[in-house]
């Protein structure tokens, strides 16, 4: 068939990110924005583009408007081609009663079968829509090629006190899957799946038609697929990841992913040559800032900065008023700050407003979050560790 491709990538991009709390109550979680220019879903679309695939499905479900409107065709990430592109997919247009929500990320794909056989692929890669990192998915592909594996899951150690959040695999000598489990109570290891898989497309569409088949599943592909095919003894293999990765899927995880790109040295570095592709055409983030060393901030393009600010991220149109400190913090586009006031270990989210002599946060305390659009009246507080829902007013 003439759009017949090698390889083909879906995205799990609808899930609610509960945890992100009030950032999240509008949106889904990869349409949170990041590091000043980006939107977090940025980083998978990128990836795919950079690796060479350009047919990618955009599994969308939970307050799915502004990541819809915001790929678009895919034209930002080059992905608007003739014979490729990039397509929300809602879970109207599945299989089966539509209207219905994805039961489970295994679901999630089968219900979308029919897109993913258009293009009658011979791996299909399955992402989620959640993470920050830079990854070459052409390399994963050779690899799971080499081992002619049915599945390959990306893996990388993590500290083992959060080893209970991940699928934990062991492996033999050459890397084959000898044991895995989703998010145990004791971990027996380190070596955590990022959630990132490469299928030989004709078995593991047998593997989520059975799962569909079974009422007793919770259709999930850690849960369910996964074991179901270490327990008919395919050839599942994990491949080591070496880099920057990080599951932003809590308010402290996103606060520190930001952080993390003030260290010039980080693996996260956005000129390299692996670029990080975003509908935003403005020029990420640049070092300057009243009162800050070179290495302390990052202040975007088109912000007014009169205050001081101090190991902190402003993104674009962000204002900070004279005599205003902002530390330790991340504030999104558009928002205000006006003079006097004091933000200190915080995520002020986009056109949110904090008024004069205002006090958000504490220096040693837990993050203090305000929700895009809300206001904050002159005076007013907001201790550490409080959330303002999304356009509120604290007086």
């Amino acid at each position: 068939m003439n759009n017949r491709k090698e390889c083909v990538a879906m995205i799990l991009a609808g899930g609610q990110g509960s945890r992100l709390g009030v950032l999240t109550r509008y949106r889904a979680k990869p349409a949170v924005p990041y590091g000043g220019k980006y939107r977090i879903i940025d980083f998978p679309l990128s990836n795919c583009t950079n690796s060479g695939i350009d047919v990618v499905g955009v599994l969308t479900q939970y307050e799915p408007f502004v990541l819809n409107s915001y790929i678009g065709n895919g034209a930002p990430w080059d992905l608007n081609t003739n014979n490729g592109g990039a397509y929300c997919l809602s879970p109207s247009t599945h299989i089966g009663d539509t209207g219905n929500w994805y039961l489970g990320t295994a679901d999630a794909i089968y219900q979308n079968i029919r897109f993913i056989e258009r293009y009658a692929p011979e791996y299909v890669v399955v992402l989620s829509g959640d993470h920050i990192y830079k990854m070459d998915y052409s390399d994963m592909v050779r690899f799971h090629k080499e081992n002619e594996a049915d599945a390959t899951i990306a893996v990388m150690p993590v500290p083992i006190e959060e080893a209970s959040r991940f699928g934990i695999l062991a492996t033999d000598a050459e890397d084959r899957v000898t044991d895995f489990v989703e998010k145990p109570a004791n971990p027996p290891s380190n070596l955590a799946s990022m959630g990132i898989y490469v299928f030989s497309w004709e078995k593991a569409r047998r593997y989520l038609e059975a799962d569909a088949a079974d009422e007793a599943s919770s259709h999930d592909f850690g849960k369910d697929v996964i074991p179901a095919m270490l327990g008919a003894d395919e050839r599942l293999f994990a491949y080591r990841f070496e880099g920057y990765w990080r599951d932003v899927g809590t308010i402290d995880s996103l606060w520190e992913a930001n952080m993390d790109l003030l260290d010039e040295s980080s693996d996260l570095n956005m000129s390299d040559a692996w670029k990080i592709y975003s509908r935003n055409p403005n020029l990420p983030a640049a070092r300057i800032g009243k009162g800050a060393t070179l290495d302390e901030c990052m202040v975007a393009e088109g912000c007014e900065v009169e205050g001081d600010i101090n190991h902190s991220l402003l993104f674009q149109g962000v204002s900070v008023g004279e005599g205003a400190v902002v530390e330790d913090s991340v504030v999104m586009r558009g928002a205000r700050i006006a003079a006097g006031a004091v933000v200190k270990r915080a995520v002020i989210a986009e056109n949110a407003f904090v008024g004069e002599d205002a006090k958000i946060g504490e220096a040693d305390g837990e993050l203090a979050v305000l929700g895009p659009d809300s206001w904050i009246a002159p005076g007013g507080v907001v201790a550490a560790g409080e959330s303002i829902e999304p356009n509120a007013t604290v007086e």
